[in-house]
């Protein structure tokens, strides 16, 4: 099995490091990390999103060389992404435990961040962690301390850091198949048990961890017992002062209690919507009275974004749902890692419809709502939702293999034989000839499929068993082709290769695949042998 591979891939991928950070002339206690590989338009719109400006906090810019930089000696480079998107915001406070607000992260919740946090040494802060369309967000913890270790000045113990993000690979995984909730739940109150119990011991341990699943209702297999157990030991050797982190696991267990109910969490906190009106309502843990986890603006990140928040039950159960015990967690409307949405969610590594859901236009193509879309840029002639081959939010290097991908596509699939010699070599030939027509448009649906890859970067992509790749990216663009091509499975009625014999889908997909290969410098051979795997 590789549930802890596939979490950890997850981790890397979205993972915030400070290492090249930049910083702006701002308030000390309130820090801001934003991903490298963002625009500046989706930049902007975070910071809009944020309600806050360079004026008012610390800036820092994350690289994908700085997620390398730290967390190379603990994850294989390889499965590290290429690119680091998500936005965190981060105060410390003097009391009141730790607030964590999330938004587009659909599968870490903030109350698995929160809890997380705890384990790294934090006792009191405000935290939110978003991105600009959805991502699966498990890094995002790692940007919430590297935030937090800016803004307070203080530095972690590098062993609880190590425990935390530990604590959301084993959370993340048992989410999987007991929902985000009850593996929140269980990873809670055992901390809660254990830590204010001072027990160490493995058995004792073991049989927390088990009563409280069976408490829960929660079926957990051995594997799954012994993986918590392991991190819980851990977790107790360390010195915690559990009067300090009592105060956010019970809020945490408060939130998880209550979620069903539509009755307010008692920690003096704004509820319903989370967000604060303009009634007064003043944080009295907030030194200067703000609480950046009330003070977000939702519409800044369009429509339909999904959202959690420890302070709110009812906003991760209205935006999220939850998986229940036995569920198959590739459902809908699940939290886990959902099946894929408009908005680009991933389940098995297909890259899937668009990276944002754009918003009601009116004939004019105004944007109703004024809302940042897809790259950000609220003007509307320059949405890329309106062209879904627009490349305008892509780096130089995207749009480059874009390029090489569309002459591709046109040598291979529509006959341009000019073109497919300028990317594969003069003595390339296209392994089988379809109907023009259909070429056209088998052009543009791989196309598409290929932009999406690109804009995800492949942070997105669940790695699975059956990989044959290094890269995220292009295992991902090898899980939508099987798509396209229906390898394993019969084409729709409707699908554009419908009439195609088996063989000629098949010698359409290896010649794709080939070209992907050396498009991204690696080589395999199961896009030769897959012929086998054709269901006839």
């Amino acid at each position: 099995m590789k549930k802890r591979s596939v979490i950890a891939a997850l981790l890397c991928s979205l993972c915030l490091t400070a290492g090249g950070a930049v910083p702006a002339m701002a308030d000390s206690a309130k820090v801001v990390t934003l991903g490298a590989d963002l625009t500046q338009d989706q930049k902007d719109t975070m910071m809009r999103y944020f309600k806050t400006d360079a004026s008012q906090v610390q800036i820092l810019t994350i690289t994908n060389k700085d997620e390398r930089e730290h967390l190379g000696h603990y994850i294989p480079l390889e499965q590290i992404g290429t690119r680091t998107l998500s936005c965190a915001y981060v105060k410390p406070t003097q009391s009141g435990g730790i607030k964590v607000r999330t938004a587009n992260l659909n599968y870490v919740t903030g109350n698995m961040i929160a809890n997380a946090l705890s384990t790294a040494g934090v006792t009191n802060c405000e935290a939110v962690a978003a991105c600009p369309y959805e991502v699966s967000g498990t890094g995002a913890l790692t940007g919430v301390i590297m935030a937090y270790e800016s803004a307070s000045g203080q530095k972690l113990d590098s062993t609880k850091k190590d425990l935390a993000t530990k604590e959301v690979v084993v959370t993340g995984d048992l989410a999987q198949q007991v929902g985000n909730d009850n593996a929140t739940n269980i990873i809670n109150q055992a901390k809660l048990q254990i830590i204010g119990e001072n027990v160490q011991n493995a058995d004792e341990i073991y049989n927390i961890v088990n009563n409280i699943a069976v408490q829960n209702n929660v079926t957990l297999s051995q594997e799954e017992l012994e993986t918590i157990v392991a991190l819980l030991q851990e977790i107790a050797q360390q010195s915690y002062d559990i009067e300090q982190m009592k105060e956010t696991l019970e809020n945490i267990q408060q939130n998880l209690d209550k979620e069903a109910s539509d009755e307010p969490v008692l920690d003096g906190t704004a509820q319903d919507d989370g967000v604060v009106e303009d009634d007064g309502f003043v944080d009295e843990d907030s030194t200067d009275g703000e609480d950046i986890t009330q003070n977000v603006d939702p519409d800044a990140l369009g429509e339909d974004i999904k959202e959690s928040f420890t302070e709110d039950p009812s906003l991760q159960e209205e935006t999220m749902g939850d998986v229940q015990e036995g569920e198959n967690v590739g459902t809908d409307e699940e939290t886990g890692i959902p099946e894929a949405t408009e908005d680009g969610t991933v389940l098995d590594g297909t890259a899937q419809d668009d990276m944002a859901v754009a918003p009601e236009t009116t004939e004019d193509e105004t944007v109703l709502d004024g809302t940042a879309q897809d790259d950000m840029s609220v003007t509307p002639e320059e949405n890329p939702a309106e062209d879904p081959l627009n490349t305008d939010s892509l780096s130089e290097e995207a749009k480059a293999s874009f390029e090489q991908a569309k002459s591709f596509c046109k040598g291979e699939y529509e006959g341009d034989i000019d073109s497919l010699h300028s990317v594969m070599g003069q003595d390339a030939m296209a392994s089988a000839t379809i109907d023009p027509q259909i070429g056209a448009e088998l052009t543009q649906k791989v196309l598409k499929s290929y932009i999406k890859v690109l804009k995800d970067g492949g942070m997105s992509y669940i790695p699975a068993d059956t990989d044959t790749y290094l890269s995220a990216e292009l295992n991902m663009v090898n899980a939508e082709m099987r798509l396209i091509f229906s390898i394993e499975l019969d084409p729709a009625e409707d699908d554009i290769l419908v009439n195609e014999t088996p063989e000629t889908r098949q010698a359409l997909y290896s010649d794709t695949m080939k070209f992907f290969e050396k498009l991204y410098g690696e080589s395999n051979t199961s896009a030769e042998t897959a012929q086998e795997e054709v269901i006839e």
